[in-house]
């Protein structure tokens, strides 16, 4: 009798697990890996929404939007968790996003953000990591990068495939101009190489074979939290730097838009803004309570921020492209 309530019980269990509904969130890999905060967000958010969250893991945020283009209306999404400030118009342009209702008057955000189809979910600003230990004296500003001679050596991300690479192309752009192509043509010489993607040119970088990598101003901070390591710097220019704004969507078509609503809520709780900072390596749009770890007083801010309006980047994307890509080439 006993054998036979035990298998009841757990037929029981198994049918109610079946029944929950799940969601699914597109993200990038590093933020659904185990070192990232994919793990303790998919936690939080099932501990109070009686359902499973599935996260699929896409290499890169331009991943994430190249899949559900191809998919079109008959993806399995929910949510889209990774696009950025680069990639809203022509996210936006597919026809299969639609608004969220978030109230975003609460966000902490150095510039305004009124978007009701994207939910920012943290930022950070684009910046040259280097090596204390190896540099004591870092070009100071973008005009003496670009000055400085052609035996330093910094690697860069592909603005086709990275969205840290295409951040730093509306980074020049935002400071030159029309006289980007001169600008990448006086940095060409100092470019070890331009890999795919962020991590395999961080990687490069702590390998020492390079002197200064593409990054982010937080990025020091996980050196300091995680290994309690300080030789590792940002660099602040007083051009301004360019700024990443990471933002959430739900689909028109998601299966579970209710649900996908509630997660959207979530991601400007407390519970989850919390893991930003030393989950995602970036900041929070909504600062916590607490204030942010002690490491991140350390950090480089910029004294001016840039970002080119997201209608002119999906405008103008492929020619600015073409012009890296050709100041590179010769």
């Amino acid at each position: 009798m006993r054998f036979y309530l035990f298998v009841l019980l757990l037929i029981s269990n198994l049918a109610l697990a079946q029944d929950k509904p799940v969601l699914t969130v597109y993200t990038y890999d590093s933020f659904a890996s185990d070192w990232g905060p994919g793990p303790k967000v998919e936690a939080a958010f099932e501990e109070e929404c009686e359902c499973d969250l599935n996260f699929v893991a896409v290499d890169s945020s331009t991943g994430i939007l190249s899949r559900v283009q191809l998919e079109g209306e008959s993806s399995s999404a929910d949510v889209l968790l990774g696009l950025d400030n680069s990639l809203v118009v022509e996210a936006q342009n597919t026809g299969l996003i639609t608004e969220h209702e978030v109230d975003m008057t609460k966000l902490d955000l150095p510039l305004p953000w009124n978007n009701q189809k994207f939910l920012p979910f943290d930022f950070g600003f684009f910046a040259f990591i280097y090596d204390t230990s190896r540099i004591t004296s870092p070009p100071n500003s973008f005009e003496k990068l670009l000055d400085a001679g052609d035996d330093l050596k910094i690697v860069i991300q592909d603005p086709r495939s990275s969205t840290t690479g295409l951040g730093f192309l509306l980074w020049v752009k935002s400071l030159y101009g029309e006289d980007a192509p001169q600008a990448w043509s006086r940095l060409a010489p100092k470019i070890l190489t331009v890999t795919k993607g962020w991590s395999e040119a961080y990687g490069m970088f702590l390998e020492g074979e390079a002197d200064m990598v593409l990054s982010y101003t937080t990025s020091p901070a996980y050196h300091m939290i995680v290994e309690q390591e300080s030789r590792y710097k940002a660099i602040g220019f007083p051009e301004g730097h360019g700024i990443q704004i990471e933002v959430a969507a739900v689909l028109k078509n998601a299966p579970h838009p209710e649900l996908a609503q509630r997660f959207m809520h979530f991601i400007a709780s407390e519970s989850f803004q919390t893991l930003i900072p030393t989950g995602n390596w970036m900041y929070p749009v909504i600062f916590p309570k607490q204030g942010l770890p002690a490491e991140f007083r350390d950090l480089v801010r910029p004294i001016k921020t840039l970002m080119i309006d997201p209608q002119g980047i999906a405008d103008n994307k492929a020619d600015w492209i073409d012009e890296f890509n050709q100041a590179l080439s010769q």
